[in-house]
């Protein structure tokens, strides 16, 4: 009889229908109509790409024809390119670029953010949207003085006036910076300082750890801003073929090279697949980077 009870008791009593969860019931309609939005989307993304590739791949006399396939697979292509133009010498200025620019933008960014994020002084709202205006001026306004300064220490025709203004810092990654730094909460750099730790220490041994994700989000636009960026290097490098990046060289290889449009596919290629396979490792962190962010913004 006890054991009964028990067991009657120890049974979940049956929800009644009205306690129940609804059941979420989507049409076969707008499954379909989603779908199919979805894949649209993705052939047009994809689509150029797919182009830029098989071009690469086909005979000179076959590019800009109205076939899309190629008639025979000319791997040589690629190879050709090397042995047209100086491309190793253009992507290690590239990459001299791209690394030294993004080098210097943390260097002096990542201690602006943090005096804006965690430090309260007086006049950092208006410091502040001074650093936001900035970041809405146009690089077209400032580039006549900026250049003729450039040129008067003899420093254009090189990819130095193109580095050194970043240890001045970057508008926009301060702001962004600075967005991720308030996402990180106060008391841990206050326990700090009551440690004895100084605003260098915290920001060292504290606030950049945890600020790796928005860090490395900074750090990946300042890397695909320099490695794409065709005005600076037209505007600095134009006259010395040596200093001359992937972007730029690029451009002036599809004016001479105009008619041979295999050629220029495949260097394209060769350009955009460092960017595509650093955003492919980077991809998990630099997405959390920028989900936090905008947690404060």
């Amino acid at each position: 009889m006890t054991a009964t009870v028990i067991e009657a008791t120890a049974q979940p009593s049956p929800l009644r229908p009205e306690a129940r969860a609804p059941r979420r019931t989507r049409s076969l309609g707008v499954w379909v109509a989603e779908h199919v939005a979805l894949v649209t989307l993705a052939v047009l993304f994809v689509a150029p790409v797919v182009f830029v590739v098989l071009t690469s791949l086909m005979p000179a006399e076959q590019t800009l024809t109205a076939t899309i396939w190629p008639t025979s697979w000319q791997w040589s292509n690629y190879l050709e390119v090397f042995r047209t133009v100086p491309l190793a010498r253009w992507f290690g200025n590239s990459a001299l670029y791209a690394f030294g620019a993004t080098a210097c933008m943390l260097v002096s960014s990542v201690p602006a953010a943090y005096v804006l994020a965690k430090i309260r002084f007086r006049g950092a709202s208006l410091l502040f949207g001074a650093i936001v205006v900035a970041m809405l001026l146009p690089p077209q306004v400032t580039v006549i003085p900026v250049y003729v300064l450039w040129s008067k220490v003899h420093l254009t025709g090189s990819l130095l006036p193109l580095i050194l203004p970043n240890l001045f810092g970057d508008a926009f990654s301060i702001f962004l910076l600075r967005q991720f730094f308030l996402t990180i909460p106060r008391e841990y750099t206050d326990a700090a300082r009551v440690d004895g730790c100084g605003e260098w220490r915290t920001l060292l041994r504290i606030v950049v750890p945890m600020a790796r994700p928005g860090i490395a989000a900074a750090a990946l636009f300042s890397f695909f801003r320099a490695w794409n960026d065709y005005f600076g290097p037209l505007l600095y490098t134009s006259e010395n073929q040596a200093a001359w990046p992937v972007s730029y060289g690029l451009a002036t290889f599809r004016g001479v090279h105009g008619t041979d449009w295999s050629i220029t596919m495949a260097m394209t290629v060769l350009v955009t697949v460092p960017v595509i396979l650093l955003f492919l490792f980077a991809q998990r962190v630099f997405v959390e980077g920028i989900t936090l962010t905008g947690v404060k913004g």
